[in-house]
């Protein structure tokens, strides 16, 4: 699995990159009440703002951590967001995107470096 500052994990299944937030991120934002998702077949450039999420606390943008095509989408989180704070980093993620480059995962922030960097 790895990281971005923006606090999304990756993690690749077959040739797809799978998306979602951290522990921490679903930690910080509070219950989650909103979750609006981007439309599968969508072609995302890194660092658009892709995914509306709310909670009781703030509404934040999720950004595109990868250039590629949104293969599918969790509708569960949508239907029950409460779900992202129960398990982020797992049964709670966001999309899954196909990626031309494998290898742009490379500069990312493996586990120990995340940790790190959330202090």
């Amino acid at each position: 699995m790895k990281f971005t500052e923006e606090h999304e994990w990756l993690r690749v299944e077959d040739d797809v990159v799978v998306v979602g937030i951290t522990n921490h991120a679903a930690e910080q934002l509070g219950d989650v009440v909103f979750v609006e998702l981007p439309d599968e077949g969508a072609t995302v450039s890194k660092d658009d703002e892709i995914v509306v999420i709310e909670s009781v606390k703030a509404a934040s943008d999720i950004l595109a951590p990868l250039d590629g095509e949104i293969v599918e989408v969790n509708e569960a989180i949508v239907e029950e967001p409460a779900k992202v704070n129960e398990d982020p980093e797992g049964d709670a993620w966001f999309f899954k995107m196909k990626v031309e480059d494998l290898s742009a995962l490379d500069d990312m922030m493996d586990a120990a470096a995340y940790k790190d960097f959330i202090g």
